[in-house]
């Protein structure tokens, strides 16, 4: 009724769960306790904020409350004999005890509904389902009402919520008056055209409707039409009285739905006087005063409920807004020190970023947890990117400011020390509680004597009106005056709550949650608080147990300014588990414990893994600070020394001195030996040991100058250091190992730059360095230009090699394709810089090809892994330019070669080009889509406008077309040997779809029966014929074309629909009644119509979600749809099956006519559900069925027995056998046999007409097998897809189940 109305949406506050801290290792981490207001929350499933807003208000229902835990377990039964036969336990009312007891007792943030709604019948799925508060109110009510049939409970629901309405009609003739009673449990007032509540009930009980004019009214006892008036009047008033706001009308005119956000008013206490029949009673009697308001959030489609509560028996600590509470002083001091921060905040200041993040909190402390995502929150960076390679960790960093910042709660939250937090977890203490008369006191007494003197002061709170705003998980504290804000507006008030005010609660329940509640319940929640509390302390154990890794000094020894371990004596400290909430004075006892011969002074330092060794940093010196706020973490390395040296030489610390590891690159001339050769030359390899360069890595302190590099080195002052050009060394990465080019650039570093240190010239670990002499200059290898030496590649790795192949490839025998693969490679000498034209002239020559290539074009083409040839590259492009790598093989093909302005584009028509069987066009990169369009039609002789382009997707697959017609290929970014397909037909607007629509028309229109499995009786089979076409080809498009279905039913072409791809499947339905040719069908609504969509001639499933767009239900232009007239509404859920069932005769090869059953297979979808479905309606024993599902391609039956699944090891169970899934994948439309063993012994399920189809089948097969070439539809890959898209679930009405207890 309401489609995805109330759908959930995630917005700010509507999340059901607040910050996840961190996780335990090694288990879920438990529950939080509860927060400030002492109020438990509810979890949301994920589309239960209806569920846990009406159950909150009844939680705070004392007396509903009271009525329930009343309800003992003699009456009720226990939860643990539910499953035991024969026993009658009341789950629900059991169930709803329980959460009520957790949500008074047991100490969490929010307790869940999954034991309360698995009471209730629902699966998983409904979870997530959306659903209206007001139908669930009354459903709840009648599943309580049921569950208590012949307990002491059974008419509570009737005492506390039932009322009753008189409608009266007065005769102006005779006076004679008629009367009728009506039940109510909630009153349902118009908003539309109303601005309260007040005049919402004037006009239903107070003003008078007349019957006069054409619209007279028959008296009983006049016997004739007569003038007459008619009223209503609230006959019996409950205790409490319940209103439900109808903010969801409908907008004839637009025909679609809106939400009513107007202004519409309602008192905090009212009087129902003036609207009831007896108005002589006190006013105590007629006085209700407000308690709950169910609040809606969104518009019509989507939105999320929460709810206002006033805790009448004060169970919560309300605490007043902030900002309310504070003085006036306060308030302009607060914004005094705001605009004084905020104007000096800078982004790029950690330490202010900070301290303005803590001082706007209003805790003035945060969760270290939640710190990171307030800093990328305020400033749009996160801390890691912004500030860590600077400042290092962010724990490093509020350690080091020690004097700002303060870690309190178990070093969980961070505060200022100039302004500590308030408490945020403990209540206050009796002496600091305020009393209940002024809850919003003064903070102090120096601020109350500043309030007096103020102009304004705090509204006080009256005497119990606490209210809370419970949002699933979360509950705040609020104003009463805070109600108003929900008069109007996309999140307005819903459903009202009133109770009776002479209703008083006794003293006894005042601040006691436990009032009531039964003993063995509360022993449950006490047992629960111990679990929780224990669960608690061994994750807050388990969250500070870090494991650290020490390094012990006698195993390491200085080397390339870092640590290494030493191989004398290689031994590995075990992982230390340790808890971080301990002081570092008790980590350095425990070490001193585990080393016992240890001697002398003994340091812990902070040490890192680098490539180049182990580097030490900051060394923990004070033994009274937690290891926390130290910055230990977990997998930390510490390094256990005297502090000074490690086999006596000094250790560099710090983040300064950190090593950086790079490749020193030395020139070998030698002939002899093996040798390391630098980079990629040297990977080219050096087949003769001819000259080249080695490397070696070296690590060197970071705050080292160039200049003690060379020292450390051992070279003279002559010698010049080098730095890779790193324009050239990312061209030679992106082009590998032995590419174009042959020589490689580096860039001599200035006299000045020897006096800066490493870390200064941005040298990190990996980078080279070269060194060399003078004299090496002379050598052919080195060249310096200016500050930049040329290395270049020795001359062995610098050929190409080219394969001739004039057809593409050969024939003959595998020793002629030898022979002839052998003349014809030849390798041709090449450089970076020689012009690939130049390449294949010389290939030619020396391949001797000059006469047999005269006049012809030829090209030179690369081959990928596979053997396919690669588009030709431009010959007019150097090796280097055109990626092409030295001493790779190119292939010499027939074919032109694309200029450096021009692109090699494959295109096919029709459909995706098998593998070799593409056409290739060069087109230029400036030419547009109808450009190039043009061309390729002229390439295959194509003529006409009724073509456009499409690219191919990932999988290779004929894709999106290329909308924009004048936009150059180069704009769209079409690729050197990117494949185009010419498609048939005009393009498609963007954005719209064009469908065709087909009527289904049904000679026989039986009636429709209703049942529990909802039947819409038929007598044809909507998917059982093949669907022939009968308009020729050729035929005028003006002409109405039908398709047959069967011999009964045909589909008829209405017509095809425009429309845009973003309306809804209702949207839809709307325009295709709007066609000319169905102006003449005629339904109340779009629930009465089925759409099916056709996939190879054949109703191949039904769209369901009127809601869902047509993009979701992945329509395309060109889809054929089929409409089909209901004689009852219809809306299948996700798992809905709308199969066709016919009965077999018995005796005969044939069927009574077919019938329309939708199967639900959400719970169940084996076989034998369905063959129990299937008995209940035909009224026979499900033994005695016996199934089958007809093929209608191959005229066969497949016979639906139970087959046996294979078994888990582990389990030891079965797994479910699916109707849905493998063999039989049942879908919309498939036909089911039916055999009634009882009466047919013939268990053959072929007719004669199956017999005949199999004929015609084996006849094709025959002339297939004599060459005869069998005809195949072109869209069958596409509809194989689509057939197997998943639509998405439609809203399934709402519903309790309930067990029988009479």
């Amino acid at each position: 009724m309401f489609g995805n109305l109330f759908e959930e949406e995630e917005e700010d506050g509507f999340s059901s769960s607040t910050s996840r801290g961190r996780v335990a290792k090694g288990g879920d981490e438990p529950p939080p306790p509860r927060g400030r207001s002492n109020l438990c929350g509810i979890k949301n499933q994920g589309g239960t904020c209806y569920l846990n807003s009406l159950l909150q208000t009844l939680l705070f229902t004392p007396e509903f409350r009271e009525e329930l835990f009343n309800l003992g377990t003699e009456e009720l039964g226990c939860l643990e004999d539910k499953d035991k036969p024969g026993a009658k336990v009341r789950v629900i009312p059991l169930e709803l005890q329980r959460l009520f007891t957790r949500l008074l007792l047991v100490d969490q943030q929010s307790a869940t509904t999954a034991d309360l709604t698995d009471s209730f019948g629902w699966n998983s799925s409904e979870g997530t389902n959306q659903h209206d508060v007001q139908e669930l109110n009354r459903i709840l009510f009648s599943a309580l009402e049921h569950s208590l049939v012949d307990t002491t409970g059974s008419t509570f629901i009737h005492r506390l919520y039932h009322g009753t309405i008189v409608n009266s009609i007065v005769c102006k003739e005779c006076g004679n008056v008629s009367q009728r009673q009506e039940d109510f449990l909630d009153l349902t007032v118009c908003v539309c055209g109303v601005s309260s509540l007040e005049e919402a009930l004037w006009n239903m009980f107070v003003e008078e409707e007349l019957f006069e004019g054409n619209n007279l009214y028959r008296c009983a006892q006049c016997d004739r039409l007569v003038p007459a008036a008619k009223s209503a009047k609230l006959r019996k008033l409950p205790p409490f009285m319940t209103m439900s706001l109808l903010r969801f009308s409908f907008d004839f005119a637009k025909c679609e739905r809106y939400k009513e956000t107007k202004r519409y008013g309602f008192p905090l206490t009212i009087n129902l006087r003036p609207f009831c029949e007896q108005t002589d009673g006190d006013d105590c009697d007629y006085s209700y005063e407000l308690f709950s308001v169910i609040i809606h959030k969104g518009g019509c489609y989507g939105g999320h409920y929460h709810v206002y509560i006033r805790d009448i028996d004060q169970l919560g600590q309300w605490e007043p807004p902030e900002e309310d509470c504070k003085p006036k002083t306060q308030k302009k001091v607060k914004e005094e020190v705001k605009e004084l921060c905020e104007p000096k905040l800078k982004d790029d200041d950690p330490l202010s970023v900070l301290i303005t993040i803590i001082a706007q909190e209003p805790s003035k402390s945060v969760l270290l947890d939640q710190l990171g995502q307030k800093l990328l929150d305020k400033i749009g960076s996160s801390w890691s990117k912004r500030f860590r390679k600077q400042y290092g960790p962010i724990g490093k960093f509020l350690q080091s400011h020690n004097d700002v910042f303060l870690l309190v709660s178990n070093a969980t939250r961070v505060a200022l020390k100039a302004n500590p937090p308030s408490p945020v977890t403990e209540p206050p203490g009796p002496a600091e509680q305020t009393s209940n008369s002024d809850p919003s006191g003064a903070p102090d007494q120096g601020a109350a004597e500043e309030q007096q003197g103020l102009d304004q002061k705090p509204e006080p709170e009256l005497e119990g009106s606490y209210w809370f705003d419970l949002n699933d998980s979360t509950v705040t504290s609020i104003r009463e005056s805070d109600i108003e804000k929900q008069f109007q507006g996309k999140e307005s008030a819903y459903m009202l709550f009133y109770r009776k005010t002479q209703l008083h609660r006794p003293n006894e329940a005042q601040n006691n949650p436990q009032y009531k509640v039964p003993y063995h319940l509360i022993q449950l929640a006490q047992e629960e608080n111990i679990r929780l509390q224990q669960m608690r302390e061994a994750c807050e154990a388990t969250n500070n147990t870090v494991e650290l890794h020490l390094h012990l000094a006698p195993s390491y020894k200085l080397e390339n300014a870092a640590l290494q371990p030493d191989s004398k004596e290689p031994t590995e400290s075990p992982p230390l588990s340790f808890d971080r909430r301990k002081t570092v004075g008790d980590l350095r006892l425990t070490i001193y414990q585990m080393q016992e011969l240890w001697e002398g002074d003994m340091a812990l330092t902070v040490a890192k893994s680098l490539p180049a060794g182990l580097h030490l940093y900051n060394t923990l010196t004070d033994d009274n600070v937690s290891l926390y706020s130290a910055g230990i973490h977990t997998n930390s390395d510490l390094f256990v020394w005297n502090g000074r040296e490690v086999c006596g030489v000094s250790v560099l610390t710090g983040a300064e001195w950190e090593p950086v590891l790079l490749n020193v690159v030395r020139p070998f001339l030698g002939e002899d030996g093996e040798q390391e050769v630098e980079g990629e030359e040297g990977r080219g390899g050096f087949e003769n040991g001819g000259p080249g360069l080695k490397k070696e890595a070296r690590g060197f302190a970071g705050g080292a100058t160039l200049w003690d590099v060379r020292e450390a080195l051992g070279e003279p002052k002559e010698s010049l250091l080098c730095q890779e050009h790193k324009g050239g060394k990312e061209e030679r990465q992106e082009q590998g190992a032995g590419e174009g080019g042959g020589s490689s650039g580096w860039r001599v570093f200035p006299p000045d730059d020897m006096q800066r240190t490493l870390k200064e010239l941005s040298l990190k670990d990996g980078d080279a360095l070269l060194v060399l002499e003078q004299q090496l200059f002379d050598s052919s290898m080195f060249t310096l230009n200016g500050d930049v030496v040329t290395v270049t590649t020795p001359s062995d790795c610098r050929w190409l090699q080219v394969e001739f192949r004039p057809h593409g490839g050969g024939g003959g025998g595998e020793g002629e394709v030898e022979k002839e693969e052998e003349r014809r490679k030849i390798k041709v000498p090449a450089t970076g810089n020689m012009l690939l034209w130049e390449v294949k002239q010389r290939a030619i020559e020396e391949l001797q090809l000059q006469e047999q290539l005269s006049g012809a074009q030829y090209c030179l083409r690369q081959v990928d892994c596979t053997g396919k040839l690669l588009p030709p590259v431009c010959e007019e492009l150097s090796v280097r330019d055109s990626g092409v790598r030295l001493m790779t093989t190119l292939t010499l093909c027939p074919g032109k070669a694309p200029k450096a302005s021009q692109l090699f584009l494959l295109f096919s028509v029709g459909a995706a080009p098998s593998a070799g069987m593409e056409m290739d066009i060069i087109v230029e990169k400036t030419c547009t889509v109808k450009e190039c369009l043009r061309v390729m039609l002229d390439a295959v002789g194509l003529d006409g406008t009724c073509w456009h382009l499409r690219r191919l997707d990932w999988c290779e697959e004929v894709g999106e077309p290329l909308m924009d017609e004048d936009a150059s290929l180069s704009e769209l970014k079409i690729n050197n040997g990117e494949t185009l397909v010419v498609t048939e037909g005009q393009l498609p607007p963007k954005g719209f779809l064009k469908l065709s629509v087909w009527l289904y028309l049904d000679p026989r229109n039986t009636s429709t029966v209703s049942m529990e499995t909802d039947f819409n009786h038929t007598d044809y089979s909507l998917a059982e014929e093949q669907m022939m076409l009968e308009a020729a080809a050729g035929e005028n498009h003006s002409r109405s074309s039908c398709l047959c279905v069967g011999n009964m039913a045909e589909l008829r072409s209405v017509g095809q629909v425009e429309i845009s791809d973003e309306v809804s499947l209702e949207d839809l339905k709307t325009q295709v009644l709007t066609l000319p040719a169905l102006q003449d069908v005629c339904l109340p609504t779009t629930a009465f119509m089925r759409v099916w969509q056709l996939e190879g001639r054949r109703l191949a499933r039904i769209l369901r979600g009127q809601q869902l767009t047509l993009r979701k239900l992945k329509l395309t232009s060109g889809t054929d749809l089929c409409v089909q007239q209901l004689l009852r509404e219809e809306d299948l859920g996700p798992k809905e099956v709308l199969l066709n069932v016919k009965m077999g005769v018995p005796g005969e090869k044939c069927y009574y006519p077919p019938e329309e059953l939708v199967w639900d297979a959400s719970r169940d979808s084996s076989t034998r559900s369905l063959r129990t479905c299937l008995a209940a309606h035909y009224g026979l024993s499900p033994d005695s069925l016996l199934l089958a599902k007809h093929q209608p391609d191959k005229h066969t039956w497949e016979e639906m027995s139970s087959w046996n699944q294979q078994v888990s090891k582990k389990k030891k169970k079965k797994k479910a056998e699916s109707l849905l899934g493998a063999p039989f994948h049942l879908k919309d439309g498939d036909t089911v046999g039916i055999k009634n063993l009882l009466i047919d012994n013939n268990r053959d399920f072929y007719t004669l007409e199956d017999e005949l189809g199999q004929q015609r089948l084996r006849e094709q097969a025959e002339q297939r097998r004599k060459g005869e070439q069998a005809t195949v539809s072109d869209g069958a890959g596409s509809q194989r897809k689509a057939g197997a898209t998943k639509s998405r679930k439609p809203e399934v009405a709402l519903s309790i189940n309930v067990g029988v207890f009479r």
